[in-house]
Order: C-alpha cells, then structure tokens, then sequence
C-alpha cells in the first residue's frame, strides 16, 4: 500500500459522504421525514454521525483497494471505472435496496427512488476511483 492508495480512500470516502448526503439528506429527504416511524429524525441522526462517518471512511477505503485489485494496465480508465461502478451497483446498491423492501416497511416508491439515485453516483464514484489508481 503506497502513498495514492491512502490518498484515494480517503477522496473516496469524502466523495462516498457527499453524494450519500446528496441523495439521502436532499433528494430523498422528504420521503425519509413522511416514514418518521421507520427513520430517525435529522436531530436523533446526528447523535449517531459518527457511524455515518466510520462507514463512508470503509466504503472510500473498501472501493480502492478491490479496484486495483481488479484494474488493467492500458485499459481506458472511464471504461474499467464504469464497469466496476456497475459491479458494485449490482453487489451492494441494488440488492441493499431490495432487502431493505422486503424486511422495512417502506414503500416499493421509496426503494425505487433509492436505487435510481444511488445507483449514478456509485457509477460515478467507480469513474472517480479508476482516475486515482490510474495503471502507467
């Protein structure tokens, strides 16, 4: 582990806060507040933040290192990023939705919402991935 791989993890984990803010905190925000009974109020969450903070550190971290587990040398970098943002789209982003419908009394709306804005910014987070592990 060199020097970059520290570098991305922790761009990636900024990257990974600011887009689950984006969806979580703006775009569906108002959708979270109508299921009060199922989510904690923005006051109640932020006692927990800290959690939020551990977890976006792991996913930024998580994201690099199986990246340059998997990234080829000469390949072009939108290319491998993109292909690995689905990958991690249909690993965790999906199928976390999914679960959460079937165990969550949440309506299939809300699920659906989840996935078509999370799954873009997974895909974007890969492409931003791939430009900081770049192979020479």
């Amino acid at each position: 582990m060199d020097i970059r791989f520290f570098v991305s993890g922790i761009v990636m984990a900024i990257a990974s806060l600011m887009a689950g803010f984006l969806v979580h905190a703006t775009l569906l925000h108002p959708d979270y507040v109508a299921l009060s009974s199922i989510y904690r109020s923005d006051e109640e969450g932020m006692n927990f933040f800290h959690w939020m903070l551990i977890a976006h550190v792991m996913i930024g971290f998580s994201l690099t290192w199986i990246y340059r587990q998997g990234v080829q040398a000469g390949g072009s970098t939108i290319g491998q990023g993109v292909r690995f943002g689905i990958a991690i789209a249909c690993l965790m982003t999906i199928p976390g939705y999914l679960i959460y419908l079937a165990v969550l009394k949440i309506p299939a709306e809300l699920a659906h919402k989840q996935m078509m804005y999370d799954v873009p910014f997974v895909i974007l987070l890969g492409v931003l991935v791939a430009f900081l592990n770049k192979k020479k």
